[in-house]
C-alpha cells in the first residue's frame, strides 16, 4: 500500500468517525475520573453531571427523603376517618359499594365481607383540622407542614408487583428505581457521596421481603443505582481496606486500573468502562465521608430525645430518619428508607400498634428537625405503602381481633416539604372509605409531581433503550396541582 492509500484511509470518514467518538470516549472517562482537572470546579462539574444539564424549570426542591413503609399500612386505622363503618361494623359489605371490583384469593373464598370500624379513636388537630388516630400521637402534632393524599390508588393488589409499581413505575422487575432516574437526570451536588441512599430498618418484622432491584438502576448506567448504607462498623460492603492494606495502597491500585481502563476505552469505545470507573473512584472517596457522616457523637442529647430512643440504636427507624437528615444537610438527591411488616392480614390491632411505636415519632421528628434546620423548605418528605387496606375484615371477625386484605382502590400517604402545599388534605373517598370520591391520584401522578418539584418534566426524562424510549411514568402521569404551593 502506497503513501496515498494510507492517508486516504486514515481520513476516510469510518475512520474519522471512529477515532473521533473514542476520543470524545476518553474526554467523558478523564471528566469521571479527574474532573478538578477538566473544569475549573470539582464542584461544578459535580452539579452538572447529571444527564439533563439543568432542570426543565426552577426547582421548589433539591432532594427527596421517601419513607417507604412496606405492606400496607392500614389507611381505616391512621387517617381516613370513616364513622359509617363505626355504624356498620359487622355487616356485610353492600354489593353497591364493592361494583364487582375483583378481590385477591385471600378474601375471594370469604362467604361474608364483614365491614369494620376502627377501634381507634381520632381527633381533628393543628389549624388544618387534620384527622388522625390516637396511634400517630407524634404525626398529630405536624399535621400542619402535612399534605395528606386520601385518594391515592394503584393498578396492583399484591406486593411485589404493588411496591415495585411505586418505586420503578412498572410492575415487572427490571425499569430503573424512582432514585437513580433522579440521579440520571440531575445527578450529584456532592462529589464524595452518591446521589441515592437506601436505608432498611433492621427492627422491622420480616414479612414481605425486599429486594435490592428495587432500587437498583435497571438499564441505566450502573453508576446511578441505590447505596444501601447498613447499621455497623461497615455501612458499605466492601468499602474498607483489607488488613495490611493502606489507603495509599488503594491509591495506586485505582490508579493502576484507570490506566488499563483508559486504554481498553479507547480501543472498544465502551461507556460502561467509565462508569464501573466512576464507581471504584466514588468508593475511595466514601472512605472518608461515610465515616463522617455515620459518626453521630456529634448530634446532642435533645437530638436522640427528639426522634426518640430508638435513635440511639444503629439501624432502627428511628436511628435511619436521623441518618437520612444527615444525608440531606450533605446534599444527598434521594434518600429512600424502607421500614417493613405494614401487612396485617390478621391481628392487627396488635400488629399496627408495634408499627405505629415503632415509626411514628421519628416520622414526625425529621419533619421538625428538617424545619428547625431550614431545609424542610427545599426538601420533599414521603410517607406511604403500596396500597392500603380493606374495609371488612379478612377471616373471622371477633370482638378484640380482625384483619384488613389488601385494597389498591384508595389510600393514604403523606407528603411535606418543598414545593407541597402544607396543612391540607387533597382527595376524598367515599364514606364506606372503599373508592375515591374526589380527586384521585394514581401512582403516575404521584412520581411526575415529585419529579416536577426537582425541576423535572417527567415527559422529557427519557432513556432508550432497546428501540424504546422509557420514562419512569410510562405512557401516563400527570402533574397534580392542588398538592402544590
Amino acid at each position: 500500500m502506497n503513501h496515498d492509500q494510507q492517508l486516504t484511509d486514515a481520513l476516510n470518514r469510518r475512520s474519522f468517525l471512529t477515532k473521533t467518538s473514542l476520543g470524545l470516549g476518553t474526554l467523558a472517562l478523564g471528566s469521571l475520573l479527574y474532573p478538578d482537572k477538566l473544569f475549573s470546579s470539582p464542584q461544578k462539574a459535580v452539579e452538572q453531571s447529571g444527564v439533563l444539564g439543568a432542570p426543565h424549570h426552577i426547582p421548589k426542591a433539591k432532594r427527596i427523603v421517601y419513607l417507604c413503609q412496606s405492606g400496607g399500612p392500614s389507611q381505616l386505622e391512621l387517617f381516613d376517618y370513616k364513622p359509617m363503618l363505626e355504624k356498620m361494623h359487622g355487616q356485610d359489605l353492600p354489593a353497591s359499594v364493592r361494583k364487582g371490583q375483583r378481590l385477591t384469593g385471600m378474601s375471594a373464598s370469604q362467604a361474608t365481607l364483614p365491614l369494620v370500624g376502627s377501634p381507634y379513636k381520632f381527633a381533628q388537630h393543628g389549624q388544618s383540622r387534620a384527622y388522625v388516630s390516637e396511634l400517630l400521637p407524634y404525626t398529630s402534632q405536624v399535621v400542619d407542614d402535612l399534605c395528606f393524599v386520601k385518594s391515592m390508588y394503584t393498578e396492583q393488589i399484591n406486593h411485589d408487583p404493588a411496591l415495585t409499581f411505586f418505586q420503578t413505575g412498572n410492575q415487572l422487575a427490571g425499569r430503573p428505581s424512582m432514585g437513580s432516574w433522579v440521579s440520571y437526570g440531575l445527578g450529584s451536588e456532592n462529589e464524595n457521596l452518591p446521589a441515592f441512599i437506601v436505608l432498611v430498618s433492621n427492627n422491622a418484622p420480616q414479612d414481605q421481603p425486599l429486594y435490592a432491584r428495587l432500587w437498583g438502576n435497571g438499564f441505566l448506567p450502573s453508576k446511578h443505582q441505590g447505596v444501601q448504607f447498613r447499621a455497623g462498623a461497615d455501612p458499605v460492603l466492601y468499602l474498607n481496606n483489607p488488613e495490611g492494606y493502606t489507603k495509599t495502597d488503594r491509591r495506586a491500585m485505582l490508579d493502576a486500573l484507570n490506566e488499563l481502563n483508559q486504554a481498553q476505552a479507547e480501543q472498544a469505545g465502551d461507556p460502561d468502562i467509565g462508569n464501573r470507573i466512576a464507581q471504584y473512584e466514588m468508593a475511595f472517596r466514601m472512605q472518608t465521608s461515610v465515616p463522617d457522616v455515620n459518626n453521630l457523637s456529634d448530634e446532642p442529647d435533645w437530638v436522640f430525645d427528639l426522634y426518640g430512643p430508638d435513635a440511639r440504636t444503629p439501624g432502627t427507624f428511628a436511628a435511619n430518619c436521623l441518618m437520612a437528615r444527615r444525608l440531606v444537610e450533605r446534599d444527598v438527591k434521594f434518600v429512600q428508607l424502607y421500614h417493613q411488616g405494614w401487612d396485617q392480614h390478621g391481628n392487627l390491632p396488635s400488629g399496627l400498634t408495634k408499627q405505629c411505636k415503632a415509626t411514628d415519632q421519628a416520622s414526625a421528628a425529621l419533619v421538625q428537625d428538617l424545619k428547625q434546620r431550614g431545609l424542610l423548605d427545599d426538601t420533599v418528605v414521603v410517607w406511604g405503602g403500596e396500597f392500603g387496606r380493606t374495609n371488612y375484615s379478612q377471616g373471622k371477625l371477633t370482638k378484640d381481633n380482625y384483619g384488613r386484605d389488601h385494597h389498591p382502590r384508595c389510600f393514604t400517604v403523606w407528603m411535606a416539604g418543598g414545593g407541597i402545599k402544607p396543612g391540607i388534605t387533597y382527595g376524598e373517598t367515599d364514606e364506606f372509605g372503599y373508592n375515591i370520591a374526589h380527586n384521585p391520584v394514581h401512582v403516575h401522578d404521584f412520581q411526575a409531581t415529585l419529579l416536577h418539584l426537582l425541576g423535572i418534566d417527567h415527559e422529557k426524562l427519557i432513556y432508550e433503550y432497546q428501540g424504546r424510549r422509557f420514562r419512569l411514568t410510562d405512557v401516563a402521569g400527570k402533574l397534580v396541582k392542588g398538592m402544590l404551593a
